[in-house]
């Protein structure tokens, strides 16, 4: 049992840029519902805003000595432009974030949590406005706070939010023979994941591999069908499915660094390959056409 279930391959991850925040809130049922709500539509291959939750905090942990949660939003960059082009339409996509599921819940702030930043998002202009100029600053243990009056008040954001680059994409497959294993399988990999600081599972068990050619490319990336276990025996030898799975999740992480996303997969690999039901372990490539990143399955554990 173990590395012998590894495919050779690699998974084949690309740079981004993100942001780290502190979210804080009153209480933990409006901290968890503005924390799920805003990262929960990993969209960034259609050019949106891609997040993720991090860990929470205790009180003693937060700028404002509330219960909190650190999320990650990432943006992807556009080989063909300028960073500032690419960091522009990030900010637009996470204000749409921030103000439709973050700031309409009683009670919440938003703080910077990254340090060595290669810029910052001035958040007056597309958050900070929203109080329509009746906003105000304050100082908050020396973070430059902008107040937004709303009617249950008042929603709180530190104006400047640092930014740099990291990586996207990082994944792996578990190849299952029973349905119970997809969730059994792939919870027992989050937790270990987890526990590697500086990572997040954007869409957590996946169940929906793409591949970037496309009859439909209006849509965007559409089913990668030679691992779809229900298409096995209308694509005859094109599928790529091994024999006895069934079912075929993918676990994607986003990291600070490449070294946090390569330590991410090496734990969640290791927590799972052991399980008889995971037949294969996997991972998801494009030949070089989505990102400059190869992590070796593998060669994680040599």
């Amino acid at each position: 049992m173990g590395i012998e279930k590894l495919d050779e391959t690699y998974a084949e991850a690309f740079e981004g840029i993100f942001i780290r925040i502190i979210l804080t809130a009153e209480d933990l049922e409006t901290l968890k519902a503005a924390a799920e709500e805003c990262t929960s539509t990993p969209s960034i291959v259609i050019g949106r805003v891609e997040g993720g939750i991090e860990k929470y905090l205790s009180e003693k942990e937060t700028p404002d000595g509330r219960n909190g949660v650190i999320i990650q939003f990432w943006g992807g960059l556009d080989p063909s432009k300028q960073l500032e082009d690419s960091v522009k339409k990030f900010e637009i996509e996470l204000s749409y974030r921030i103000r439709q599921d973050i700031l309409v819940k009683p009670f919440t702030s938003i703080f910077n949590a990254l340090d060595n930043p290669i810029g910052q998002i001035d958040t007056m202009e597309r958050i900070g406005h929203c109080g329509d100029g009746f906003e105000w600053e304050e100082d908050l243990n020396g973070r430059r706070i902008i107040n937004v009056p709303i009617m249950v008040p008042d929603f709180r954001i530190e104006r400047n939010l640092s930014y740099r680059r990291g990586v996207m994409g990082g994944n792996f497959w578990y190849m299952c023979s029973t349905k119970e294993a997809v969730f059994k399988a792939g919870n027992r990999a989050l937790d270990a994941i987890h526990e590697v600081p500086g990572i997040v599972t954007p869409f957590n068990i996946c169940s929906a591999g793409s591949k970037p050619e496309t009859k439909f490319p209006w849509i965007g990336p559409t089913t990668n069908e030679v691992y779809c276990p229900s298409l096995k025996d209308r694509i005859g030898d094109r599928s790529k499915v091994p024999e006895n799975v069934e079912y075929i999740p993918e676990i994607v992480i986003n990291g600070t660094t490449l070294s946090a996303v390569s330590k991410a997969m090496k734990v969640g690999i290791q927590s799972i390959w052991d399980m008889p039901e995971v037949i294969r372990i996997s991972a998801g490539n494009y030949q070089g056409k989505l990102g400059k990143y190869k992590i070796e399955l593998q060669g994680l554990f040599t």
